[in-house]
């Protein structure tokens, strides 16, 4: 089974154009999408059509995925959901888009989700200042900057896999420090 940071990873290595992480997102997630797709749609054509749309969406948009100690699925989900809203629309199917869109979770932030949402912000944040610091600057590149290994080695002056090195162990110290609150 495949864990959260996996995913996570996944997604981070594609926002770095790694076709070979994407392809294990998809392996990883495609079956939720495709279940999330045809559940919108009733129709396994135009399921399958809108779930590899939502993953051309994910692999242009990755870079913009930000990893907040959520579940990378909510976003996964929310792309596929939305783009399966679209395609359902875009067939003219109002007569069934009602029941297609009834009972499906509402996926927007409420009040307590932005509150929770900000706090597990502060939260990475202080365990982000608990790295050293250029260990840290690191993270921040590669996950929210969007900066590729080789970049981040060179601006460090270190080799490739030791960047990658010290972006593995970051987060594993992240997610250590984050799983004890």
């Amino acid at each position: 089974m495949t864990e959260k940071a996996d995913i996570e990873n996944y997604i981070a290595l594609a926002a770095l154009n790694n076709q070979q992480a994407f392809n294990q997102l998809y392996d990883a997630t495609s079956a939720k999408l495709y279940s999330v797709c045809f559940k919108i749609l009733n129709n396994a054509a135009h399921a399958e059509e809108a779930m590899q749309d939502a993953f051309i969406k994910i692999w242009r948009g990755a870079s913009k995925y930000q990893t907040n100690g959520l579940s990378p699925m909510t976003w996964l989900i929310t792309i596929a959901r939305n783009t399966a809203i679209d395609k359902l629309r875009s067939l003219g199917s109002h007569s069934h888009s009602a029941e297609a869109l009834e009972g499906l979770e509402d996926t927007a932030k409420n009040p307590e989700a932005e509150s929770v949402a900000d706090s597990e912000k502060a939260q990475i944040a202080l365990c982000l200042e608990e790295l050293e610091e250029d260990k840290a600057e690191a993270v921040r590149g590669a996950y929210l900057q969007g900066a590729s290994y080789s970049e981040l080695a060179q601006k460090y002056a270190v080799p490739v896999n030791t960047m990658r090195t010290w972006l593995r162990r970051s987060l594993l110290k992240l997610k250590g420090c984050l799983s004890n609150d």
